[in-house]
């Protein structure tokens, strides 16, 4: 016999609970993120190089077959324009701002309204204001669930963090008397 029987040198059977993939940690969720962004960057670079062939006279000719110069409808076109651009995150976000209400709740929309987005990838930070200090601590505690159900709709890591920003305070008048109707200091100069 050639001593195989026992299962020593057959690999996947040596200890029965191992056969389960360990979960990712975030060094592989980093690896992850990395490649997928690595491809779409390839992808951007193959469809630069066609145009400046295209411009050049060169690679594209003109036949009866459709190339990539031919007639696209709106919608196409403008999808097409925003993947050669890079700006997938950016009109997600946009469209999220679009469908604030939906996303948030009627209740929470009528009081916060999305201000800006930070789409820097080390901030990733979705700017909201309240217009008044209760909503924004109520805001505050929504924020993580915000964060989650934001993310899910967009991708994962779209949104690290909102920011939540409480009423504007009143405008700041200088010096204690003011004449009504004045404009400052600068409306008795001409």
């Amino acid at each position: 016999m050639s001593g195989r029987g026992d299962g020593a040198g057959e690999p996947g059977r040596e200890r029965a609970g191992e056969g389960r993939a360990p979960e990712p940690s975030g060094v592989d969720l980093a690896r992850v993120a990395l490649r997928a962004a690595k491809e779409q960057a390839r992808a951007r670079g193959a469809a630069a190089q066609q145009k400046k062939q295209a411009r050049r006279g060169g690679g594209l000719r003109s036949g009866a077959r459709a190339d990539g110069r031919d007639p696209l409808p709106l919608g196409s076109a403008i999808n097409r324009l925003i993947t050669e651009r890079g700006w997938e995150t950016p009109a997600a976000v946009g469209g999220v701002m679009g469908r604030w209400p939906q996303i948030v709740g009627e209740d929470l929309a009528k009081h916060c309204v999305p201000l800006k987005y930070d789409e820097d990838p080390d901030e990733r930070v979705l700017t909201v204001q309240c217009d008044s200090t209760a909503w924004a601590t109520q805001l505050r505690l929504l924020a993580p669930q915000l964060v989650a159900r934001l993310n899910a709709d967009l991708g994962q890591g779209t949104v690290r963090l909102i920011k939540v920003l409480g009423p504007g305070g009143p405008q700041r008048r200088f010096g204690p008397l003011r004449a009504p109707g004045s404009t400052g200091p600068g409306d008795t100069y001409g």
